[in-house]
């Protein structure tokens, strides 16, 4: 066996990472987050890409046997192994620390349930665990069943408003509380492109130019009685892992308490459990869990004493 190392190029090497994500996931057993989550950040205007050259794959002959690479914090360090080559876990972590973002010891080691052989290597290197929490998942065998609030519609992704989007999505995430309020673009005469006045390109990067394996047509969109967008939720459906993973989810403030959110997520369930969907993601927050989100992945942060 020899195992040789590739960098990872953003131009050519999404596609590898994909196949490589896709082909280790393991719903039981963890081991690293979707292959959703990599190329959603990657493709995504908050991304740091500065650093992604850091980023490496480990090889046997031609096939990837390992992927290591940062997100937002471009400190936060991922580790995906195949199963069977776990002795890479202290060269991979030996890598990270020499070679991948540390700015004066923020660097953390972000491991999950699957990887308790990474966990005792990171102890070795002087890491200790800060926290740990877990993203939660709804198992299709159980039923979503929220209907949508009077006086909202859904509305069809292939023909919504980017700059409601936008909108929506702003408020969403509280922009309008720490960056001040959305402002208006303005649409080109002489042809269909929308120019942002104020730097709101993520949505329409992932609206217009959809990274490689996004299923845009699978998001939710709900409006209020006004026409305005009041909910949104994305969703990529990975068919070769059963698995509707739901990114991003978000209500405007007028709007939230309203369940707005449980009836998007339904909208999800009731789309692709047909599809051959056996669990969709989630988060965290104590939301999932209330509508009847069970144990997912669990998240591990490490990080050094310096």
């Amino acid at each position: 066996m020899k195992i040789t190392t590739k960098q990872f190029q953003l131009l050519t090497d999404c596609s590898r990472a994909w196949d490589f994500l896709t082909q280790i996931y393991d719903r039981e057993r963890g081991g690293g987050p979707a292959a959703p989550f990599f190329e959603y950040a990657v493709t995504s205007s908050w991304m740091d890409t500065t650093y992604l050259y850091t980023s490496r794959f480990w090889l046997d002959g031609e096939k990837t046997v390992a992927f290591v690479s940062s997100e937002s914090p471009v400190t936060d360090i991922y580790f995906w192994i195949r199963p069977g080559y776990e002795f890479l876990a202290g060269e991979m972590q030996d890598y990270a620390m020499d070679h991948m973002p540390d700015f004066g010891g923020r660097q953390r080691f972000m491991l999950f349930n699957g990887q308790e052989y990474m966990m005792k290597e990171a102890e070795k290197r002087g890491f200790t665990l800060q926290y740990d929490y877990e993203d939660r998942i709804f198992d299709f065998e159980n039923e979503l069943n929220r209907e949508l609030p009077a006086g909202f519609t859904f509305v069809d992704p292939k023909k919504a408003d980017p700059v409601k989007l936008a909108k929506c999505l702003w408020y969403g995430f509280d922009h309008g509380t720490d960056k001040g309020p959305f402002k208006d673009w303005d649409r080109e005469d002489d042809g269909p492109a929308w120019t942002p006045s104020k730097g709101y390109k993520g949505v329409l990067s992932h609206m217009m130019s959809p990274p490689p394996h996004a299923t845009p047509e699978y998001a939710v969109i709900i409006a209020d009685s006004e026409g305005e967008y009041a909910c949104y939720s994305g969703m990529w459906w990975v068919p070769q892992n059963h698995l509707a993973y739901m990114e991003p989810l978000c209500t405007v403030p007028e709007h939230r308490g309203k369940g707005l959110a449980s009836a998007a997520l339904t909208r999800h369930y009731r789309t692709l459990k047909p599809l051959g969907a056996t669990h969709m993601t989630g988060g965290g927050d104590p939301f999932y869990e209330k509508i009847g989100y069970g144990k997912g992945l669990h998240w591990y942060v490490y990080k050094r004493n310096v």
